[in-house]
């Protein structure tokens, strides 16, 4: 790391743990010269980089304060969702999101991929290609079925943040948190079972759900506070609920996260109806808040929940580097891992067990959480400059995934399909969904450092709603 973005570094964590605060005055360039024994050049570079990360502006003849943040844009309203068990539908329209995104020259704003090219990750190539903490022999032969003993030993440690004491044999390690989820679906149901998820609804579960032949129970969700537990209670009582999923942490696709009372509640109600509770935690380590939020597992006392997450979002998909703590489900967790894949790749998970062992992980996500907060920042502006009024956005509080609830009836199916032809893809919310609800809705994806490229993109889904939305008036 550079001797200035060492510096940078430093004033980040300071800003992250409240030490300064939105509007403070930060430290003058001289003042961080003398401290460090460095140039003013350096410092002023660091400075930089924290502008560009916007977590600092300059003031002129005053200095450098912390960044303020904008005012919270009218967000989205709470969902209604049909209130009994429905089958999971939407797989072709997730195909062809997926199809989308491997299409050359096309600005996929829909999927769910976070920046691959911070320099924070060069330490992970590093390891991945000189094989580091593996001999040859070790890298190319089959790993436990529970994962590595490095790997399981790391993320037992990470869990410490998220309030969780979990032991390296209480965790198993899975082809990304699709796997987790999946596998920890099919160990707590059988076939005609209901699930309750929150709506919306990442569609990667949602599918989860219709290929193990269950059905989706959707709860009303706030955009702020997340799943409502008084209709949950509802829904317990009058249905066979096998289980409830949730995403309680940087949802996604809302970007909510859930209050720790309402978490200690919902843990409360599935002991009282006793049903297990599969809790996606995949980007919990990218929330903004400082400490980062306990996780439901970490209140759990009797093992009733099973919490997923990887390494997909924090650091690459490519990895497939995912895990479970799947508490008393344990040996059938392990047994569907066992007939679903066997044992992971073992390079990748050595190499990802060094990088977080020797402290990269956490430099790394330190820069792209300020990095991904900004980007949230900006992508809101331009999406309230761009669209059409009426236009509801949610204000996500980690990750890089922002919803967007259009006027109207705006159709974003339709809106994708006219976009393809200009190079770009968004998430039409029918994904999200088991019934095709949220037609009016659309994710976007704001990893990416702001640029030129995608406000234009933004610009043009924006006059291409609004054209869309003039010719259902003149129709009508």
């Amino acid at each position: 790391m550079k001797l200035y973005e060492q510096v940078a570094d430093e004033l980040r964590q300071r800003i992250e743990q409240g030490y300064y605060r939105c509007g403070d005055r930060l430290p003058s360039i001289r003042a961080l010269s003398r401290e460090h024994g460095i140039s003013i050049a350096t410092v002023q570079e660091a400075y930089r980089l924290l502008e560009d990360e916007g977590l600092a502006q300059v003031r002129p003849k005053s200095g450098y304060y912390v960044r303020p943040r904008p005012a919270t844009p009218q967000m989205p309203q709470v969902s209604r969702p049909t209130q009994r068990p429905l089958e999971v539908s939407q797989w072709e329209q997730v195909m062809e999101l997926l199809c989308a995104n491997e299409l050359p020259g096309v600005l996929a704003l829909g999927r769910g991929m976070p920046d691959i090219s911070a320099p924070t990750l060069k330490p992970l190539h590093r390891a991945l290609a000189d094989g580091r903490g593996a001999s040859p022999i070790r890298g190319f032969s089959y790993d436990s079925l529970r994962g590595s003993p490095e790997l399981r030993l790391q993320v037992a440690r990470l869990c410490i943040d998220s309030g969780c004491r979990l032991h390296p044999d209480d965790i198993v390690v899975t082809t990304g948190c699709q796997e987790a989820l999946s596998t920890s679906m099919r160990a707590v149901t059988q076939p005609g079972d209901v699930v309750a998820v929150d709506s919306p609804s990442f569609y990667g579960s949602m599918q989860a759900i219709k290929a193990f032949g269950l059905k989706a129970m959707e709860i009303p969700t706030d955009p702020v506070t997340g799943i409502s537990l008084e209709a949950l209670e509802l829904a317990l009582e009058k249905w066979p609920i096998r289980v409830i999923q949730v995403t309680p942490t940087c949802n996604n696709p809302l970007g909510y996260t859930m209050p720790e009372e309402n978490r200690r509640r919902l843990l409360s109600l599935a002991q009282r109806f006793d049903v297990a509770i599969i809790e996606d935690d995949i980007y919990g380590d990218l929330s903004y808040q400082f400490p980062r939020p306990r996780t439901i597992k970490s209140f759990d006392g009797d093992g009733r929940v099973l919490l997923c997450s990887s390494f997909s979002k924090t650091l690459a998909p490519g990895l497939r580097v995912g895990w479970v703590a799947p508490g008393r489900y344990g040996e059938q967790v392990l047994h569907m891992k066992y007939v679903g894949t066997a044992a992971c790749a073992s390079l990748p998970q050595l190499a990802v067990a060094d990088f977080v062992a020797q402290g990269h992980y956490e430099r790394h996500l330190r820069r792209m959480r300020a990095q991904y907060q900004h980007g949230r920042d900006q992508m809101i502006a331009w999406v309230e400059r761009y669209f059409p009024a009426g236009t509801r956005i949610s204000y996500p509080q980690g990750g890089f995934l922002l919803w967007v609830e259009l006027p109207g009836d705006a159709d974003s199916v339709r809106l994708n399909e006219r976009l393809l032809d200009q190079g770009i893809r968004i998430g039409p919310g029918v994904l999200f969904s088991a019934s095709g609800k949220y037609r009016n809705c659309m994710r976007l994806n704001y990893s990416e450092k702001p640029n030129e490229r995608v406000e234009s993109a933004i610009q043009r889904i924006g006059e291409e709603c609004t054209r869309m939305l003039l010719d259902i008036e003149q129709v009508a």
